[in-house]
């Protein structure tokens, strides 16, 4: 319902939008909307830049998190349970609480204002290594076993046993991060302050303050289209996502 509110919302005159009982179905298709959301600001260049930091940010988590998962799943070391607990306790602490002691080391090594102030710190995922970590405790022991057997050693096991049928984990953990980087409005609003580095979650907020209209139209016309990117890789992952999601916490 939200989606075709806000679809229907960009496709008609602003006024329409605050009539009592509310029209579902715009009187009049007013494609304009989607031409001044994308004149307004310069849409392709945030776009390009939500993209660039998101897939490397999800492409950075699949390898690291899937590394740390494979280590605390697979492998036997001393104090593994106690360092995994006190890893998910991080959880706990409100990324807020955290900003700051990131922004001024950030700002010591010559990051600010860039793209790179926004991916460095997000390429270790605490929570996707947990989810890894669940998903590889599934996939059953004995064939780890018969690679051991077979001669192959850790690094093989990892890259050529337990990534191939993680698909559906990797495919989750690639589809949240995705979602939640592109997304993301507190850290680009902090740590970027170029009109030409910003991302499209700051784009949309100029829309509605800093260019001064106050059509709805318009501005759920830019929503619509940044969402295109978020719809097209659910649409194509819906499966392993819910797979995913079904058998992660499952022991085989």
């Amino acid at each position: 319902v939200p989606f075709v509110w806000m679809f229907a919302t960009s496709l008609r005159e602003p006024v329409e939008s605050f009539t009592l009982p509310p029209k579902w179905i715009p009187t009049e298709f007013v494609i304009e909307n989607y031409v001044r959301a994308t004149t307004l600001m310069p849409f392709l260049k945030f776009f390009w830049n939500s993209f660039k930091i998101s897939a490397t940010v999800t492409l950075g988590q699949l390898i690291t998190c899937s590394m740390g998962a494979f280590a605390f799943a697979r492998l036997q070391f001393r104090g593994k349970d106690l360092l995994f607990i006190i890893l998910l306790s991080s959880l706990m602490i409100p990324s807020q609480v955290t900003i700051i002691p990131i922004f001024i080391l950030v700002r010591k090594l010559g990051l600010a204002n860039t793209h790179s102030s926004i991916i460095l710190p997000s390429l270790i995922s605490i929570f996707g290594v947990f989810l890894l970590r669940q998903f590889f405790l599934t996939i059953p022991k004995e064939l780890e076993e018969a690679a051991i057997i077979d001669g192959a050693d850790t690094f093989t096991i990892y890259s050529r046993i337990i990534l191939p049928l993680a698909g559906p984990g990797l495919s989750t953990l690639a589809i949240l991060c995705f979602n939640y980087h592109w997304n993301e409005f507190f850290r680009p609003l902090i740590f970027l302050n170029s009109y030409e580095k910003m991302t499209l979650p700051l784009g949309l907020v100029m829309i509605q303050g800093y260019f001064a209209t106050t059509s709805v139209s318009v501005i759920m016309a830019g929503v619509s289209l940044s969402l295109i990117p978020v719809l097209l890789a659910f649409l194509l992952a819906q499966r392993y996502l819910i797979e995913g999601i079904t058998l992660t916490g499952l022991k085989g």
